[in-house]
């Protein structure tokens, strides 16, 4: 947000619209989340709904880690010389610069995680973090989904290169199998959209991450969606779940 010198240079529109945001917003009660799923598993078109909905924040451990090193902050440059070197980022540095993200306004009514924690150590690590803040994870929403579903959903992308536009051979087919329906060109798979590719990366998920779960279970915040259901039924289940 613009400092107050220049609140006149904004138009009209875009301070009504943010004030009756804020507005809005100051009637949600704080939530404070972590999205665990596989690749595939709908994450990605959920948590824009639940930011919106809740006024929080949506943190990506990956883009904050990147925007640190941009900004240079103590942190960001200590985790650019771990990356340099070709190390891991150390758990203690993700959860500082967690610390310094939800410090931001855009924080102020909670957050969703997402990507992190993937380890227990880790899930430990920001616990520590926000007991000492007095707060604490509200919910953990677990994105389940069998595996085969996943395979057939992710297996059967295919992307035009030029335009970006996605088909899928069982859901969006192309009029003609393997071509762009718009220029009549090839359209091609990405290299992780491959079924082998698929396969090495849920292992790695349900190894690191069903710790992670059981770790939340004990403390009686995992919420199981069914995220196998369309979209639609999908944010239904999650609102009922932010809802309780």
């Amino acid at each position: 947000m613009a400092s107050s010198a220049n609140l006149e240079d904004i138009p009209s529109m875009d301070l009504m619209t943010e004030l009756l945001r804020r507005m809005k917003c100051a009637t949600k009660p704080d939530k404070r989340l972590i999205l665990v799923g596989p690749p595939g598993s709908g994450k990605g078109t959920q948590s824009p709904i639940i930011k919106d909905e809740y006024c929080l924040c949506h943190l990506a451990t990956g883009d904050m880690l990147r925007a640190a090193v941009a900004a240079k902050t103590p942190l960001g440059i200590k985790a650019k010389e771990a990356m340099d070197k070709g190390e891991l980022v150390s758990d203690d540095l993700v959860v500082g610069i967690i610390d310094e993200a939800i410090k931001k306004p855009s924080c102020q009514k909670g957050f969703i995680l997402d990507g992190f924690p993937r380890t227990v150590v880790q899930a430990e690590k920001l616990d520590e973090m926000l007991a000492k803040k007095g707060t604490k994870v509200d919910k953990v929403l677990n994105f389940a989904i069998d595996d085969a579903i996943l395979e057939e959903r992710i297996t059967g992308r295919w992307i035009h290169p030029s335009s970006g536009r996605t088909y899928h051979s069982k859901f969006a087919p192309p009029k003609v199998p393997g071509i762009d329906d718009v220029t009549g060109e090839p359209l091609i798979q990405r290299k992780d959209d491959t079924a082998a590719v698929l396969r090495s990366r849920l292992e790695a998920f349900h190894r690191q991450t069903e710790p992670v779960i059981d770790y939340y279970s004990k403390k009686g915040v995992v919420a199981q969606l069914h995220a196998d259901q369309p979209p639609n039924v999908v944010t239904a289940e999650v609102q009922k779940v932010l809802s309780s």
